[in-house]
């Protein structure tokens, strides 16, 4: 990982999206077909807590189709998604209030960066 992406973590006010080159060491289901896998950093205090109890990182889907508007909350994610995951956390489905969604950046082995979504 450049150390970069440290500072960028650091950081950033806003949720952060970091898509790195030539994953490695990860399921491949996780890695997209050109070799990059993007990882949400979260400061939501149950994705945080979540995440410290399984001790490893989580791999979940966008809450939107490829190609697709973001939903900005529950109540707009496609049914298609609802029915293929797992499992949905009972919490905040009630809550309309539009989310904005992560910042993506492209982050490159030598550090050079670009924005993918602001």
């Amino acid at each position: 990982m450049p150390d970069v992406a440290y500072d960028l973590i650091e950081f950033a006010e806003n949720p952060l999206t970091i898509i790195y080159s030539d994953a490695k060491n990860l399921a491949e289901n996780a890695i997209n077909s050109d070799g990059t896998i993007g990882i949400r950093i979260t400061k939501h205090p149950f994705c945080k807590e979540l995440i410290q109890r399984f001790r490893k990182p989580i791999i979940s889907t966008s809450a939107n189709l490829s190609g697709q508007p973001t939903s900005h909350n529950f109540s707009q994610i496609p049914q298609i998604i609802k029915d293929g995951v797992d499992y949905i956390v009972q919490l905040e489905q009630d809550n309309h209030q539009v989310k904005k969604p992560s910042t993506i950046m492209k982050l490159e082995a030598n550090g050079a960066f670009a924005f993918i979504r602001k």
